[in-house]
């Protein structure tokens, strides 16, 4: 070597710093969950010089494969020839940090590698919803590790977002419309043909318009029996009024209407015997008493109406008793023998 190599070598020495010491770059390896995956060494020596294989997962030892040796039996592990390490039936909690070391025959130490392993969800296939009444569209998955969705309309991108979009249309949806999901591990598509008509029938506006014609009709004919109700009532209290009046009208002419009762006289000693026969005439000494019916009834008078709008009283209470008649004094001598000449006369 010339003096110009050595310079220039010892020059590098000095600007290059030195990597002793320092932790190694983990590499980062996507699993799919519910999957096997492979964890594979980033430019591996010759399998002729690699004769021990040894993985770390956080600093604690999980397989090993040795040339010439039994390799360990692991349920979930397996480590190839090459060094590569395939773990099976990935779980969440295999998510962490593996180191590999490869040894020579002689024990020396020719390569070690770090990796991050991270486990990820498959996104599931989107749904797509639509509603003509409202012209709205949603797309929405329900599995995925940080799923990325996009919606397509015809011909045009719509919208994207995360889980869940939602798109209001201003007119009525019509056509094809694609909904992708994506993640770092995989991709899903649905598509969906939407053909909504220009007047579709509102729903929820008919059952409101049903739903308060049932209510009106319910309350018009509460309605009539209430007024139907207060008539007969109104009935009942008019006529049980024009009764009233009626029998107080009755009662006054009653009140007006003066009492009759006939004169009744007591028996006398000449009324009582009987009537001479015919051709008979009396004796001269005495005078012959009338015939009880030949006398005179009084008429009693009527009382005069009293005039409109005048006061009349009435009585309250029970009816007065009526009064009664008191009978005339007998007849003189004098009297008999006057009435006895005046119907000889008559006779003659």
């Amino acid at each position: 070597m010339n003096f110009a190599c050595k310079i220039l070598a010892s020059f590098l020495l000095i600007v290059i710093p030195s990597t002793k010491g320092v932790a190694p770059t983990a590499h980062e390896v996507l699993g799919i969950l519910h999957q096997d995956t492979n964890v594979d060494i980033i430019g591996p020596p010759k399998e002729d010089f690699i004769d021990d294989r040894v993985w770390k997962k956080d600093k604690a030892r999980i397989i090993r494969y040795t040339n010439g040796k039994p390799n360990e039996e692991k349920e979930r592990y397996q480590v190839f020839k090459n060094g590569t390490l395939k773990i099976k039936h990935l779980q969440r909690n295999d998510s962490g940090s593996y180191e590999v070391n490869l040894y020579n025959s002689k024990g020396q130490n020719i390569l070690m590698q770090t990796f991050h392993l991270k486990i990820l969800e498959k996104v599931s296939k989107p749904v797509i919803n639509w509603n003509c009444i409202n012209t709205t569209i949603t797309c929405e998955v329900t599995q995925g590790t940080d799923p990325k969705i996009t919606l397509y309309g015809p011909r045009i991108k719509i919208k994207e977002g995360q889980k869940a979009i939602t798109y209001k249309w201003t007119t009525k949806p019509n056509g094809q419309f694609n909904c992708t999901a994506i993640n770092r591990v995989s991709k899903e598509t649905s598509m969906a043909n939407i053909d909504c008509p220009e007047k579709g029938l509102d729903v929820p506006l008919i059952i409101g318009i049903c739903g308060g014609g049932v209510f009106f009709l319910l309350f018009v004919a509460l309605l009539i029996l209430f007024i139907s109700k207060r008539r007969k009532q109104h009935r009942r209290k008019h006529g049980e009024k024009l009764e009233l009046r009626a029998h107080r009208n009755t009662s006054e002419e009653r009140s007006r209407r003066p009492q009759q009762h006939p004169a009744s006289a007591p028996p006398t000693g000449a009324a009582s015997q009987a009537p001479p026969p015919p051709g008979h005439r009396p004796p001269a000494h005495g005078p012959r008493p009338p015939p009880p019916g030949h006398r005179a009834q009084h008429q009693p008078q009527k009382r005069p109406l009293p005039p409109p709008g005048a006061h009349v009283y009435q009585q309250k209470g029970p009816p007065l008793p009526t009064p009664r008649v008191q009978p005339k004094p007998p007849r003189g001598p004098r009297e008999n023998a006057k009435l006895s000449s005046g119907r000889a006369d008559h006779g003659l």
